[in-house]
């Protein structure tokens, strides 16, 4: 792990996502579905809408009865200086999806997101690329770059829509370790052609690219989950490619979430694919 856990843990304990807006969230079926894995019968997952406003007052509200918190935007940054230490890999992209309250009370922050990518992609087959691409400049294209200094031998073309998003990941890659180059957005079809891409855009926002994938194209991680797959997912498929989702990543950084909580190891990750996968099925497409 890539931070001391709260040991294992014994007794009834609370646990909740919390961002703003909350309610898409897959992170209470994943983690309930994990409880129920390891016998946690005890155990408790919430959902909570809070934004940077109230995260310090709903954060120094908790009682000794709550174990972790997962974070989703707009907090991953916000929640740092509540905290009394981080662990590497949050300091690295400074920001953490993570926080887990120990027996002495001290908050300590991770990112799971960066781990979570590169177990994904390993799940895959997808262990040692040459170069790759990345199409979006945001929060979680700061943590794909991480991940990729994991795996990535080569460069990594980072494709944005702005000079400002420009330096932001040319300033990660420096920070990372990572060269990075970064192109205009009008020439993100030429991301299609690296060995791995990571999509990690809003909704809609590759859809005109799923016409320009190339006859025998390498991996996509599309980032999004729903709704699922996207017209370039569905492209990629199509055309032989290997493909994660948005569900694959959360699965993962999930299991790492629940270990660092709770002290113990989920199983095989079939259950909580399958209650995250029923889940979106339930939704409105």
């Amino acid at each position: 792990m890539t931070a001391a856990s709260a040991g294992n843990r014994a007794g009834a304990y609370r646990a909740a996502v919390l961002g703003s807006p909350i309610a898409h969230s897959l992170s209470p079926v994943l983690h309930r579905a994990a409880y129920a894995d390891l016998g946690l019968s005890t155990w408790t997952y919430g959902r909570y809408d809070v934004d940077e406003h109230g995260l310090e007052r709903f954060v120094r509200g908790l009682g000794p009865e709550w174990a972790g918190l997962s974070l989703t935007m707009p907090l991953k940054r916000a929640v740092i200086p509540l905290l009394d230490s981080m662990s590497g890999t949050a300091e690295a992209v400074e920001a953490v999806n993570t926080v887990v309250f120990t027996a002495d009370g001290r908050r300590i922050g991770d990112n799971t997101d960066v781990p979570g990518i590169v177990a994904a992609l390993r799940e895959r087959g997808v262990e040692r690329v040459e170069r790759a691409a990345v199409l979006g400049a945001g929060a979680t294209a700061a943590s794909a770059l991480a991940a990729l200094a994991h795996i990535c031998a080569g460069e990594v073309t980072a494709y944005v829509r702005s000079t400002g998003r420009a330096a932001e990941m040319r300033g990660w890659g420096e920070r990372l370790g990572l060269p990075v180059r970064t192109a205009d957005w009008s020439e993100a079809r030429e991301a299609l052609h690296a060995p791995l891409v990571v999509a990690t855009t809003p909704a809609g926002a590759t859809d005109s690219l799923a016409a320009e994938i190339p006859a025998a194209p390498g991996a996509l991680f599309d980032v999004l989950y729903h709704p699922w797959p996207t017209p370039l997912a569905a492209a990629w498929a199509e055309r032989g490619g290997v493909l994660l989702g948005g569900l694959d990543l959360l699965v993962h950084q999930a299991v790492l979430q629940v270990e660092l909580m709770t002290g113990k190891t989920p199983g095989p990750l079939a259950a909580m694919r399958a209650a995250g996968q029923r889940a979106l099925a339930a939704r409105p497409a």
